[in-house]
């Protein structure tokens, strides 16, 4: 590690002010510094220590260091922060006997009996000479860094496992001294592609929102706020990502901390949820039935399709920005408010009878269904229109015509009357009930109307009155939901009718 440039320390200054001054009055001026000062001797003897260096070992006095250096490389056991441990002749003692200066060693200190460091000290030396100019007396001063380096070592820590993809530059040349796993996972990278390369090389800021103001505040070290960046990848892709930087110092050294969120997931659900309603607006102009959309609130037209325009007769500049209501759309007003109560409740219905109402004023008989649905990030409703006039006037002509023939409908087959039987008015009833919850009275009644008798006959057989009979007929009608007797007949012959007479 390096260190910026500093004012001589207190210690040194003390001691070199001390050259003069005899080895009692060097105790008194070096007794109360805030820096550890212990005083050697040429021959290898430990003369003395201050407190701070005596706090430092987890000593009461200096002869609890040892009086010799020997004696200190026994009690202490001293390695390198590579945990490389220091043998004979590479202890701090050693290298000053040896005339060896030095500005700024770091070491961990294990006391005799433990198996981990307590104490992690930076030293450097001191020589005094005598008169003649020969070393006189060594001096190793020092400062306890335990804390510095416990709070850089959480920081290694919490950066390298931090999910969020990183990576530290020194501001002094701009080249990358650590990167995390996320961001090596975000980009393909490996670690040795990225550590010591510099910001032309892998350009994090590249197509940056802001980027002049971005390389602005890094040249002056000042906080880069977040903003979308375009990431190199190795294979020569590019990554979307927002980018920020932060300010720190890392081995007292100015650097800028870069963390970056990846974008890309988002940009490619954005792709395909435009390719989705690219799909779905194609199928919305092509579709054979009537469609429209709508907003939630107040049912005010989006977009309609051409089959609408064919069915209604009203054009997508004619309706654009007008509510449904507005153009009275619908032939029963109570329509409208059941429908968006249907949204509101359910999300959406299918198949609901209506009549449209055209612009030239003519009625159009539809099934309706509508769904909530979401359009460019906004709610809106789709509304589907099936034409079924022509099949409703159809079914309504042959129901007139099977009446026009019921005094004999014997002739039926069982498939035609099956198929039948599947044509109802429109707006029907509530299903109608099963054949046992009819009265003895009134299945009667029903067989012989499906055996083709009118109503005379019919009374006759059943020995009652004309009126009798035709109460019994209009429960039958209630009970089954019809209103026509062409539809009592197909109802009763789908369920087995005419009955069995009873043997009299």
């Amino acid at each position: 590690m390096s260190e910026s440039p500093r004012r001589p320390a207190e210690a040194d200054r003390a001691v070199i002010h001390a050259q003069s001054i005899d080895l009692g009055r060097l105790r008194q001026i070096i007794a109360g510094l805030s820096e550890g000062v212990i005083l050697v001797g040429a021959n290898q003897s430990i003369l003395w220590a201050n407190d701070a260096a005596l706090r430092m070992h987890g000593a009461e006095q200096p002869a609890d260091l040892g009086a010799t250096v020997d004696e200190y490389r026994e009690r202490y056991q001293l390695r390198y922060r590579n945990n490389h441990r220091l043998a004979k002749g590479d202890y701090p003692f050693d290298r000053i006997i040896a005339g060896e200066a030095f500005s700024e060693v770091v070491v961990e200190v294990i006391p005799a009996g433990d198996e981990e460091p307590r104490w992690i000290h930076q030293i450097r030396s001191l020589i005094i000479a005598d008169e003649a100019g020969l070393p006189d007396l060594l001096v190793l001063i020092m400062q306890d860094v335990s804390l510095r380096f416990e709070a850089e070592e959480r920081f290694e820590q919490t950066f390298n496992v931090n999910p969020a993809p990183a990576v530290i530059l020194r501001l002094s040349d701009h080249r990358y001294v650590k990167v995390n796993q996320g961001f090596l996972d975000l980009t393909g990278y490996t670690r040795d592609e990225v550590l010591g390369r510099s910001l032309y090389d892998i350009d994090i800021l590249h197509d940056a929102a802001d980027l002049e103001t971005a390389k602005e505040r890094l040249r002056e070290g000042l906080t880069i706020r977040q903003m979308q960046a375009d990431l190199s990848l190795p294979d020569g892709g590019r990554k979307l990502v927002i980018v920020a930087g932060q300010p720190i110092e890392l081995n007292d050294e100015p650097c800028m901390l870069f963390s970056f969120a990846d974008l890309e997931p988002r940009r490619q659900a954005e792709n395909e949820l435009r390719h989705s309603e690219e799909r779905f607006m194609a199928a919305f102009r092509l579709a054979p039935v009537g469609m429209a959309i709508t907003t939630q609130d107040g049912q005010t037209l989006c977009d309609i399709n051409d089959a609408f325009h064919q069915l209604s007769g009203w054009s997508g500049d004619e309706v654009m920005g007008k509510g449904m209501a507005e153009l009275k759309l619908w032939d029963t007003p109570a329509f409208l408010p059941e429908a968006e109560a249907q949204l509101a409740e359910q999300s959406g219905f299918r198949g609901k009878d209506a009549r449209a109402r055209t612009k030239d004023g003519g009625f159009v008989d539809c099934l309706v269904s509508a769904a909530v649905i979401t359009l460019k990030r906004d709610s809106c409703i789709l509304w589907v229109i099936q034409d079924i006039h022509e099949r409703r006037h159809g079914e309504l002509e042959l129901i007139t015509a099977i009446e026009t023939v019921m005094k004999d409908t014997n002739w039926f087959s069982r498939t035609v009357v099956e198929k039948l039987a599947n044509l109802r008015s429109p707006g029907g009833a509530t299903a109608p009930i099963e054949v046992q919850e009819l009265t003895r009275r009134e299945k009667e009644a029903l067989s012989l109307m499906c055996e083709g008798a009118d109503d005379a006959a019919i009374a006759k057989e059943m020995g009652v009155t004309r009126n009798t009979l035709r109460n019994h007929i209009a429960r039958v009608y209630a009970k089954i939901g019809v209103n026509r007797r062409a539809q009592a007949v197909l109802w009763a012959r789908e369920r087995g009718f005419p009955l069995a007479r009873p043997i009299r």
